[in-house]
Parts: C-alpha cells; structure tokens; sequence
C-alpha cells in the first residue's frame, strides 16, 4: 500500500516537473521584462527627441509655397529638370 502512494507521487511530481519551465527561462524573462521597464522609463524621463516635430501630416507653413528643389512626397525632385 505505501508503494502504491509512492509511486502516484512520483507520477505527479515528474509531471509536475515537465509542466514548469525551467529556472533559467523564468529568470531570462524576468530580467527582459526588468531591463524593459527601467528602459522605459528612462525614456519617458528623458522627453521627446524633438519636441518642435510633428507627424508628418502637419505642414507648419500653410503648403507648398511655391519654391522648387525640394523633395516631394513620390521622391522625385520639383523643379530644374529642362
């Protein structure tokens, strides 16, 4: 009878076993997850890179001004081709 119990223990801890990551994966995470959060937050203590640039959705000049050589949305160059 004691062998019997014995032996349904072991049966759950070698399942038991099996079913739990090993430690060295627990920690891995672990520490990504923490080298994550101080990363952000220094981020965030730090600001935005440029704080006078916005999406590229916003013109702060009203449009196209009119004055050629620069670069329009396609990549192709406005203006001096002959």
């Amino acid at each position: 009878m004691d062998e019997s119990r014995q032996s349904s223990w072991t049966g759950v801890g070698a399942a038991l076993r099996k079913a739990v990551p090993p430690p060295a994966l627990c920690g891995f995470l672990l520490l990504l997850a923490l080298i994550f959060t101080v990363s952000y937050a220094v981020g965030a203590g730090a600001g935005p890179v440029a704080p006078g640039m916005h999406g590229s959705g916003t013109s702060r000049d009203g449009g196209d001004g009119g004055g050629g050589g620069g670069v329009d949305d396609m990549g192709n160059t406005q203006g001096g081709h002959g």
